[in-house]
């Protein structure tokens, strides 16, 4: 018992050290800007996700106030948590210490996993929850203690306040329980009193939706036009093909899971959840909170495999799978400066900037737009600062100007994209809009007067944030809310 503590716990203490040193670097991404702006709307649901993300940003806020280090703990400390829940699982698969050892190690070579856990995103609580509820069923099935029903149904609530996707999580459970026990699961009532919990937990949201008309209809109505039905009916599989030695250790987890009697529902709902996303066109991540369990699985198939090569084999599988994983961390969380990376990666300027990769360049020029449209506004008279309104093309701007405005006391911005559109449009009567992003027939299809301050440039920022104007504008000359109201079908594009 005490060396399978201190295997996960070396193990835990390993993935803190690199995911803090990377949460240190470069600014807040798009996405978390988004995050942190939901965060001061609180609501049982937003036009993008669940609610739960936003709790977490208040609570974030209170504990560090919008800083980079802070704001990124949470999805760290959800990621060593789904370490420890990994090494846990194995060690209830198998009593070897070499199995949580291996499925620790397995979790560590995952390159995505410190993209996920760097960034505030529900994708990061949205695995631990997946996680977790793997777990439960696991406990439930070694002990049929009914308190794990339990906990796996409060799971799956917690989960369906985080993100969607848990719901295919929730099939291939469904599925995968009539293949324990000739389904007698089905004619415990506990299992209802557990879907009911999770249901309870779910309903603010449910009804938020219909109160709102379905935005996550036109929400995935648009993801799916403008990505998902765009990749090709392959990449799904192929790209998980791309984390070898790891996948080659969840396939080990799937046989050992479907050969198992005991676990044999979860290794059914492990291929239908699989089989689901790839029909459904997911994308590739969307199904990476289903590996810790398997490579918890994994590992104790490949310990039952070596238990008479141990001594040779067991380190040099734990070796290959995690060694040539470590030269890729860089490119997955922060841990270098943005000199020395893009010095590691090889990377050129070319006419004066820097291509990185989208969620690298997605961190960067924020501080750049904040600090110059607060130099527009601070020129403006009192009267027309108290008479101002900042409009934002898309949320990463409107985000930018919401967080990390607040040190310039910049007003809070509009913006017609995705949740900032429910925010309303401030002042209908405004003297002066300062428009950041938005093109010029945009800006004079609205006002009769626009003026260009700027175009603007960032050496390392994403393409659509390269070239993009800053206008000051005044004289609306259409109905400010009306114009407004006739954008609703058109928030996600």
């Amino acid at each position: 018992m005490k060396k399978s503590v201190l295997i996960i716990s070396v193990l835990a203490i390993i993935k803190l050290i690199v995911q803090l040193t990377g949460n240190r670097n470069y600014g807040f991404h798009r996405d978390e800007l988004l995050h942190l702006s939901v965060s001061e709307h609180l609501d049982w649901g937003f036009m993008e996700f669940p609610p739960l993300i936003a709790l977490i940003g208040k609570m974030s806020y209170a504990l560090f106030d919008y800083t980079l280090m802070g704001t990124r703990l949470f999805p760290t400390i959800a990621g060593v948590a789904m370490l420890v829940l990994c090494c846990l699982m194995a060690k209830e698969f198998s009593k070897n210490n070499y199995a949580t050892l291996l499925a620790g190690i397995c979790f560590l070579a995952f390159i995505p996993f410190y993209r996920n856990h760097t960034l505030f995103q529900p994708v990061a609580f949205d695995q631990l929850f997946w996680t977790m509820g793997f777990y439960f069923l696991v406990k439930f099935f070694k002990s049929e203690h009914r308190r794990y029903l339990l906990l796996t149904g409060l799971t799956l609530g917690l989960g369906l306040m985080t993100k969607y996707t848990i719901l295919v999580w929730a099939l291939g459970i469904f599925i995968g329980l009539f293949f324990y026990k000739k389904a007698a699961l089905f004619r415990d009532p506990w299992l209802y009193i557990a879907g009911l919990l999770s249901f309870c937990i779910f309903l603010p949201n449910v009804l938020w939706q219909f109160e709102n008309n379905l935005p996550i209809v036109r929400h995935l109505a648009g993801l799916d036009e403008a990505q998902l039905s765009k990749i090709h009916p392959m990449a799904f599989g192929l790209e998980q093909l791309e984390h070898g030695f790891t996948f080659v250790v969840s396939l080990f987890g799937v046989y050992f899971l479907l050969k198992t009697d005991q676990f044999r529902s979860i290794g059914m709902a492990a291929v239908v959840i699989f089989a689901t996303m790839w029909i459904l066109q997911a994308k590739s991540y969307y199904v990476f909170a289903l590996y810790p369990v398997l490579f918890s699985a994994g590992a104790a198939q490949l310990t039952n495999m070596l238990q008479h090569r141990a001594w040779f084999w067991k380190p040099t599988i734990a070796a290959v799978i995690l060694l040539p994983s470590i030269p890729f961390i860089p490119y997955a969380t922060p841990m270098l400066d943005i000199t020395s990376f893009t010095t590691y990666a090889q990377l050129e300027s070319k006419k004066g900037r820097v291509i990185l990769t989208g969620d690298y360049a997605d961190m960067f020029g924020w501080e750049e737009q904040v600090a110059l449209v607060d130099s527009v506004f601070q020129s403006l008279s009192d009267e027309d600062k108290r008479k101002c309104v900042i409009w934002a093309e898309n949320y990463g701007e409107a985000g930018a100007i919401k967080i990390l405005g607040k040190k310039y006391g910049l007003p809070n911005p509009i913006s017609r994209h995705g949740s900032f559109w429910k925010w309303g449009y401030g002042d209908a009567n405004a003297r002066v809009w300062i428009s950041l992003g938005n093109e010029k027939p945009s800006v004079e299809n609205v006002f009769e007067e626009t003026e260009l301050v700027k175009i603007i440039y960032h050496k390392y920022a994403i393409g659509e944030e390269n070239g993009i104007p800053l206008y000051v504008c005044r004289k609306p000359k259409v109905d400010i809310e009306q114009w407004w109201k006739d954008y609703e079908p058109f928030i996600f594009d």
